[in-house]
């Protein structure tokens, strides 16, 4: 698929997705989905982003660098609600002497989103599940100053050493948890004293009332 020139046209796009099956958008890109459940996960996203020509290679860009676009797909229980936090970002472990918000990894990503909702009830086999309706988002003033603060918050904690104290309650909107594919997974960060020390990867998360505040404020 050829990336979206435009927003119109990647919304489009988008929203021809709605009420088709995992299993049907598979077929059509190409991706298998695993057998096993407990490899499943990232499938969905990675299917969706073929779907819609998504281009990114850096995991700091938006998905449709072009347009500046992030896309989130987010699982929604019968209760209409987004069922975990929303990834955002890894984050940067050994952050640049004076970096500010603006030039994070955060911004860049919820600068401007496509958020599309998938069906995620456990009775529901993966390849069942249907996608919902895709909408654009982008926060407004309010949005931004919560943002920012946790994002503070959290990087003046990871400036001084303490990223290993840092727990999922740190944060009103924004979470900065451990990201790996195994514990054996290690980045380098600020110790203590101070010096580097190893870690496991970090990365933030939205937290699910703040993602369905924004899925109900899209257009």
């Amino acid at each position: 698929m050829t990336p979206p020139r435009t927003e119109t046209e990647l919304l489009t796009r988008a929203h021809a997705l709605a009420g088709q099956s995992v299993a049907h958008v598979a077929t059509t890109v190409g991706v298998r989905i695993p057998d096993d459940p407990r490899h499943n996960k990232g499938t969905v996203g990675q299917l969706v982003e073929l779907a819609l020509g998504a281009t990114a290679k850096s995991l700091s860009a938006p998905d449709f660098p072009q347009l500046g676009v992030e896309l989130k797909t987010i699982p929604i229980g019968n209760n209409g609600r987004p069922r975990e936090s929303t990834h955002v970002c890894v984050a940067n472990l050994l952050p640049a002497p004076g970096e500010r918000f603006e030039d994070s990894c955060v911004f860049r990503k919820l600068a401007r989103v496509l958020w599309l909702p998938v069906e995620a009830d456990p009775a529901i086999v993966l390849p069942d599940r249907r996608f919902g309706m895709a909408t654009l988002w982008s926060p407004t003033d309010d949005d931004w100053h919560a943002l920012m603060a946790d994002w503070d918050e959290i990087m003046e904690q990871v400036r001084f050493g303490h990223v290993q104290s840092i727990t999922a309650r740190h944060g009103e909107v924004l979470q900065l948890r451990p990201k790996g594919r195994s514990a054996r997974d290690l980045v380098r960060a600020i110790g203590p004293d101070g010096t580097p020390i190893a870690t496991n990867p970090r990365a933030f998360y939205l937290r699910p009332r703040f993602t369905l505040q924004a899925i109900h404020r899209s257009i």
